[in-house]
């Protein structure tokens, strides 16, 4: 059995062990597989088509995604103060 990760590079490729994390190719997120935040947008049927998976947190970083505020609250936390507000919230006035 073979899976479809996402890589640094952002390409995706097979690999024969799962994905760690999962993401969403739209909003730019990474989580854990069993975020409540990713588990209840899957069952409402609209996330599953901009799935992506990640071996680690390192490529999901290299691909430019964030961490989920959700079930990764220290990490995202650590990227929140690293961008500072502006670059971390789009909504954020300038």
């Amino acid at each position: 059995m073979s899976y479809r990760l996402l890589g640094g590079d952002g390409r995706t490729f097979l690999s024969a062990a799962p994905g760690t994390l999962g993401g969403h190719r739209r909003s730019k997120i990474f989580g854990r597989l069993d975020c409540r935040s990713a588990l209840q947008a899957l069952a409402r049927g609209g996330y599953v088509a901009h799935r992506v998976f990640f071996a680690d947190e390192a490529t999901a970083r290299a691909a430019g995604y964030r961490p989920c505020a959700v079930c990764l609250p220290e990490l995202y936390q650590l990227w929140k103060q690293k961008k500072g507000p502006a670059e971390a919230d789009p909504g954020y006035p300038k």
